[in-house]
């Protein structure tokens, strides 16, 4: 029952709608996509005289967040990454160094714990670089 009365809706609506002729128009192009078994998709081709939308900033307040959230995790990166080397905790009975001694005997290099220690440095500096030149405004 109710199928038939969707039916007659949709006869109803077709017998009101005013009928417009097809206008081909130069605006579209054929999707190269279709197959020789499925309908035709026309593509709207932009015009010629429009231009491409204006991209909206982002606003200032968000660049600051991004700015903040940024220097505090390469202060944070930087603080950890020089304490580590000299942390006996974190270097000395580290699982990976107990399991490979050949490789705890090089990390033990005091040359080695140095560069560790100035990767870290070289984050906090980056951090400080942001802070000081990156501010726009």
């Amino acid at each position: 029952m109710l199928f038939s009365e969707i039916e007659k809706a949709a006869a109803g609506a077709q017998k009101s709608m005013s009928q417009q002729p097809e206008n081909p128009s130069t605006q579209y192009e054929v999707s190269p996509a279709a197959l020789a078994g499925e309908p035709v998709i026309p593509v709207p081709i932009p015009a010629a005289g429009a231009s491409a939308p204006i991209p909206q900033r982002i606003p200032r307040w968000l660049e600051r967040i991004e700015l903040l959230l940024r220097v505090m995790l390469r202060m944070y990166i930087g603080l950890a990454v020089c304490y580590a080397p000299w942390s006996p905790v974190f270097w000395d009975q580290n699982p990976i160094f107990l399991r490979y001694p050949t490789l705890a005997a090089l990390a033990a290099n005091g040359a080695v714990r140095g560069l560790v220690s100035g990767l870290g440095l070289l984050n906090l500096w980056i951090a400080l670089q942001d802070v000081l030149y990156r501010r726009k405004g």
